[in-house]
């Protein structure tokens, strides 16, 4: 409930900064070539990453169907909205139920997935970091203290340690458990290194990133207001909106937030900031409220026909 209430909070704090009626005027004004630009772009980042899931299950010994895995990646979006991340858990039990493959394995597939996501993403914040150091330096050094940072850090590592030693000595019902489950997850990660198609995985890894930043970028032109920006502008506010949605279910308050707080480093009214960041956020919700609930629905009517 914690992401909920913060969402909600957060959607209070976005409507203080501009009235409904603003927003509603920001809807109306807004250009849809390319909003349905941005669309169209993020469909093919969610096809994407249904057809790349497929050389991960492959080398497990089983074979995925594409509707299947189509419609297990949509209805996994549209969970999200319900729990943070429990998409994550709907997709490998879809792929239990439908294709009987088992849990541990087909969730370490999508660990395998998110591997190779973060990789991807610590790419662009390194490129961004690049392009734009100086500037990210001095507003990050303004606000943070960076000796309890690594303190904390330090403190949190130490735990996970002492936590995994634990376990790994532990006869308890739980610790063997835990080990049956951690090593199904690890041969799902391991299923990266043995696909036969290691380079059309790095295609689609590197298309799905590539359609979310084009996605991102393309609706920007939705708003005069926001349709000049520089490159920095539009990687900082992407990296921003990308780590949002982790923070609140399905990004609901906290999207926009983290776009007008990208974009108000460059100067862009706090209107025009907050109004982009909703149209972002609603134009993808209500794809994958749309295309998860068909998805949820004919996932069984498909799989009975089979």
């Amino acid at each position: 409930m914690i992401p909920l209430f913060l969402g909600v909070a957060l959607v209070w704090y976005s409507l203080s900064k501009v009235s409904i009626e603003e927003l509603i005027g920001y809807f109306k004004n807004a250009d849809y070539t390319y909003i349905c630009l941005g669309l169209l772009f993020g469909l093919m980042s969610h096809l994407s990453r249904a057809y790349r899931w497929k050389f991960l299950i492959e080398p497990l010994g089983y074979r995925l169907r594409l509707p299947n895995s189509i419609m297990a990646v949509f209805s996994a979006y549209l969970v999200n909205y319900t729990i943070p991340r429990a998409g994550e858990v709907m997709r490998a039990t879809i792929l239990t139920n439908y294709e009987n493959v088992p849990f541990e394995k087909g969730f370490g597939t999508i660990v395998s997935e998110r591997v190779a996501d973060l990789v991807v993403m610590l790419s662009i914040i390194a490129l961004t970091l690049a392009l734009e150091f100086d500037f990210i330096f001095k507003f990050m050094s303004a606000r943070l203290d960076f000796v309890k940072l690594l303190s904390v850090g330090l403190l949190m590592m130490i735990l996970a340690i002492i936590t995994f030693l634990f376990l790994r000595k532990s006869q308890s019902k739980f610790a063997v458990k835990f080990r049956k489950f951690v090593n199904g997850l690890v041969e799902g990660i391991m299923s990266i290194f043995k696909m036969k198609k290691k380079w059309a995985f790095i295609f689609h890894t590197l298309f799905i990133w590539l359609m979310y930043l084009s996605m991102f970028y393309a609706t920007t032109f939705a708003l005069p207001e926001t349709s000049n920006l520089p490159l920095a502008a539009i990687l900082i506010g992407f990296i921003a909106a990308s780590f949002s949605i982790a923070a609140t279910n399905g990004g609901i308050g906290s999207y926009p937030i983290a776009v007008f707080g990208a974009f108000s480093l460059f100067s862009v009214a706090e209107e025009p900031a907050i109004a982009i960041g909703w149209i972002l956020w609603s134009s993808q919700t209500i794809m994958i409220i749309l295309l998860g609930g068909l998805s949820l629905i004919f996932l069984p009517i498909y799989n009975r026909i089979k």
